[in-house]
């Protein structure tokens, strides 16, 4: 049985509120009990001095019997005063006064202690017991002697039945529970209501990461708070949607990659079947070997460009950091296009604000990027026309910008050309070599620099990329 989060603080409050009734029942009423007892002791300890002191004393004195009459009267008024009974004892544990009864002569008493060993009260001045088997119940007994001449003559004993002490602590107590209560109820009231504040949107959470492990990334979190739950639930719906987004870029990124090894393998397995059985004749198949090396040529492009993307994926900060000059690798790679150039009547015009430029970064990765966008330049370029490459500086960094005077990019297309295998539909009837991971590549490499790279575009008067560098 799985039990849920808001289950288990619903049983640890139970547990915590059993736990607190026993303690108040069983600890603090221990104390509570302790503290009026030891309170009660002090109380009837002070006044048992003062009447050893003020009325015990006289009857050692004169050991008449109107000094005991006297002696009684005052302590029969004290005794009811503090609903208790006091004793006067002599040292041979003879009980010569009693508090609760008629006044007895003590030759004619014969209320004896057995063992009466006031040593036995130890170091404390009160005892809890019978009182050598005198009470039938638990009594509080409070010892003082009576002094006369420098000498302990007998003593002087209050004793207080517990029964009323424990009412009053029954009191006491009463209160405690009736407040505990109170406390317990308004904290489960809190509980409840927070457990529903912090368990309802836990919950919702909870479904949405078990839809996403099914696989159900459509999943919405419908969670409009402000808190940590709602920056959570927001944060699980973006994730969700770029897993959603990237699994769906995945299939096309599979189909294009599907798409782009089949069509050249049909064409060799085609061509390469067709010489063997004789349909394509001897004196013709020069010509077809060379479109199966094209073909062949072009697979080998993609692959590379396949591993340089991957490349990328697990080792982006596996860089040649080096100084270097931006406008001599611009030349240097302007001149690998001559032959295309000359062919077509495309002129690279080299626009530089200095005549050198330092810069930091991979030489030959930015050679690369170069490369990828003169390429994409000169196949969307018309003949006759021209391709500026230009170098500026602002604000401690070299921006390097490869513009064409081609037809363009719809605006909304512009977002699309930095994804993997993708291609303007005007670049596939125009050219078919193009494998549509040259601009991805373009923006990785500048990525990976932690740097930017940006187009401007309009249709029918041309295209400008533009990516920075830090100058050194």
């Amino acid at each position: 049985m799985k039990r849920s989060i808001y289950t288990k603080f619903i049983f640890i409050y139970i547990v915590a509120a059993i736990l607190s009734f026993l303690f108040v029942a069983v600890g603090t009423s221990r104390m509570i009990m302790n503290h009026m007892t030891t309170k009660k002791a002090d109380t009837l300890y002070k006044e048992a001095v003062l009447l050893s002191t003020d009325y015990a004393e006289d009857y050692y004195r004169s050991r008449t019997a109107s000094s005991l009459e006297t002696v009684y009267s005052h302590l029969d008024v004290i005794a009811t005063y503090l609903n208790a009974e006091i004793w006067m004892i002599d040292l041979d544990g003879k009980v010569i006064l009693e508090s609760d009864k008629k006044l007895i002569a003590p030759e004619k008493n014969t209320h004896i202690l057995q063992d009466f060993d006031p040593t036995s009260f130890g170091a404390s001045y009160y005892m809890i017991g019978n009182f050598y088997d005198q009470f039938s119940e638990e009594t509080l007994s409070v010892i003082s002697p009576i002094n006369y001449n420098y000498r302990v003559r007998g003593y002087l004993v209050i004793h207080s039945d517990l029964t009323i002490l424990r009412a009053e602590a029954e009191e006491y107590l009463n209160i405690m529970y009736l407040t505990l209560a109170v406390l317990l109820l308004l904290a489960l009231v809190v509980l409840l209501v927070v457990g529903q504040i912090i368990y309802s949107p836990l919950r919702k959470i909870t479904r949405a990461a078990t839809e996403y492990a099914a696989g159900n990334l459509n999943y919405h979190i419908d969670l409009d708070t402000e808190d940590e739950f709602g920056r959570l639930a927001n944060s699980m719906n973006y994730m969700a949607k770029e897993l959603n987004d990237m699994e769906q870029y995945e299939q096309k990124f599979v189909a294009n990659i599907s798409h782009d090894f089949r069509s050249p393998l049909t064409s060799i397995k085609g061509y390469v079947e067709a010489m063997m059985d004789g349909t394509i004749p001897v004196e013709f198949q020069e010509k077809y070997f060379n479109i199966v090396l094209f073909e062949t040529d072009r697979l080998k492009k993609l692959t590379e460009e396949l591993l340089t993307l991957s490349s990328f994926g697990s080792k982006r900060g596996m860089l040649d950091i080096t100084t270097f000059d931006i406008n001599a690798v611009i030349k240097n790679t302007a001149v690998s296009f001559e032959g295309q150039c000359r062919k077509r009547k495309i002129s690279i015009e080299l626009l530089f604000e200095s005549k050198q430029q330092m810069v930091k970064a991979d030489m030959s990765k930015i050679q690369q990027v170069l490369y990828n966008l003169l390429d994409n330049a000169l196949k969307f370029s018309a003949d006759n026309s021209s391709i500026e490459v230009e170098t500026t500086i602002k604000h401690e960094k070299v921006f390097v910008s490869v513009k064409d005077h081609g037809p363009g990019i719809a605006k909304e297309n512009q977002k699309k050309i930095w994804e993997r295998f993708y291609k303007i539909d005007a670049s596939r009837g125009k050219d078919k070599r193009g494998t549509g991971l040259g601009l991805a590549i373009v923006k990785e490499i500048i990525q990976a620099h932690g740097e930017h790279i940006n187009v401007i575009s309009t249709e029918g008067v041309g295209t400008e990329f533009t990516f920075s560098l830090p100058k050194v």
